[in-house]
């Protein structure tokens, strides 16, 4: 008859049976994990590349004779004019329509704490003496000017948005020196300017914008 074990002799083997089962789990454990935080980390640099990459450079070419239904009620109203001024300009219309929400919303006695006026929000020095900057066609003309001179600067039309919000001249400098406005601009800018030219019918970025301040210029347009 075999003798039982000691309980020192059934705790050691408990221990190595113990020993021996970590050793086992513990590779595919750690390569779970490993997977796990390395799609955690591709997932935010795709984010961050979606949100960081320029966006195509030929953007003179008029890309489509509609403008993307995802912008606001109170910009689509102004439909018909963005298309005149896009080939006026030759600027691709939904741009146009990105300018004019972030920058008013289509309200066009918009102004800024700074000064800036009307629908595309121009500073007063663009504007020749005896024009009126709240008038349509005007706004559109010196704003849109400077637009288009920021794209054949900048190359792309990240950097249209960039000088057309910080100034042509600082949109050459690197991107850490631009003022956190323009950093802000370009968030609002690429996203609903990307969603548009894909086609899309409702932008979350536009949604975030909106819930963030814009639905007062909203607002303002509809009561205008």
């Amino acid at each position: 008859m075999f003798s039982s074990p000691s309980s020192s002799d059934a705790q050691a083997a408990q221990n190595r049976t113990s020993g021996c089962l970590l050793r086992f789990l513990l590779p595919p454990v750690s390569v779970i994990l490993v997977g796990i935080v390395l799609a955690l980390l591709l997932s935010q640099i795709q984010v961050d590349l979606a949100e960081t990459a320029p966006l195509p450079k030929d953007t003179s070419r008029i890309s489509s004779n509609q403008l993307a239904p995802l912008f606001s009620p109170e910009v689509l109203a102004w439909e018909e004019d963005i298309l005149n001024w896009s080939e006026k300009y030759q600027l691709d219309p939904n741009l146009i329509a990105t300018v004019m929400q972030i920058e008013s919303c289509g309200y066009s006695r918009a102004k800024s704490s700074a000064g800036a006026m009307g629908l595309f929000q121009v500073m007063p020095y663009h504007f020749k003496e005896g024009e009126d900057p709240y008038h349509p066609g005007i706004n559109a003309h010196r704003g849109l000017n400077y637009l288009r001179q920021s794209l054949e600067s900048g190359g792309s039309t990240r950097l249209a948005l960039a000088g057309y919000n910080g100034g042509i001249n600082g949109a050459q400098n690197p991107e850490e020196y631009w003022p956190d406005e323009t950093h802000r601009y370009l968030y609002w800018g690429v996203r609903i300017y990307k969603d548009a030219n894909e086609g899309k019918d409702h932008s979350p970025r536009l949604e975030e914008w909106l819930n963030s301040g814009g639905n007062s210029l909203c607002l303002a347009a509809r009561n205008e």
